[in-house]
């Protein structure tokens, strides 16, 4: 499991989203639905990044519920990574 000082970085993987939102209920500093009903991450400064496997780092106040949507998600498509070492600490590749 990942320590307190670990950065995490995370992706939405659009081709297995389905659009069901509960990502930016969890997180919506860092997850945001567009117009095409699919989930993509934001940056820092609010924009959507919609470029395929664009990564985003996790807010280190959000690390909890953005690892959570991963675990929620419905399509299995939100991959939390540790920066360091680009271990899948949450989401469908997380051992």
């Amino acid at each position: 499991m990942q320590t307190g000082t670990d950065e995490l970085q995370v992706w939405v993987d659009q081709d297995l989203c389905t659009g069901d939102g509960l990502c930016a209920q969890y997180a919506p500093e860092v997850f945001e639905l567009d117009i095409d009903g699919l989930a993509y991450v934001k940056d820092k400064a609010g924009d959507l990044q919609q470029s395929p496997g664009a990564r985003v780092g996790v807010p280190a106040h959000l690390r909890l519920e953005v690892i959570d949507s991963a675990k929620e998600c419905p399509g299995d498509c939100i991959h939390v990574r540790r920066a360091s070492d680009d271990v899948e600490v949450a989401g469908p590749d997380a051992e």
